[in-house]
């Protein structure tokens, strides 16, 4: 699963939400972030890929499943 976009003013909701789904500290979360477009999880579940897409999307960001 990659985040492609991150809406200047979403930054912070999708950078909680990466967090989360990464377990990375704040520092690396906030690089990957302001990295995008970036592959945040590789060789997941179908169904945790699709349920972290749906959750940063609902914070404002754009993602896609590879």
């Amino acid at each position: 699963m990659s985040l492609d976009e991150v809406p200047a003013d979403k930054k912070i909701a999708v950078l909680k939400i990466v967090r989360g789904i990464t377990g990375l500290g704040l520092k690396e979360a906030k690089e990957m972030v302001e990295s995008a477009p970036i592959v945040v999880q590789e060789a997941i579940a179908k169904d945790a890929a699709e349920d972290a897409k749906k959750q940063i999307e609902g914070a404002g960001g754009k993602a896609s499943l590879k």
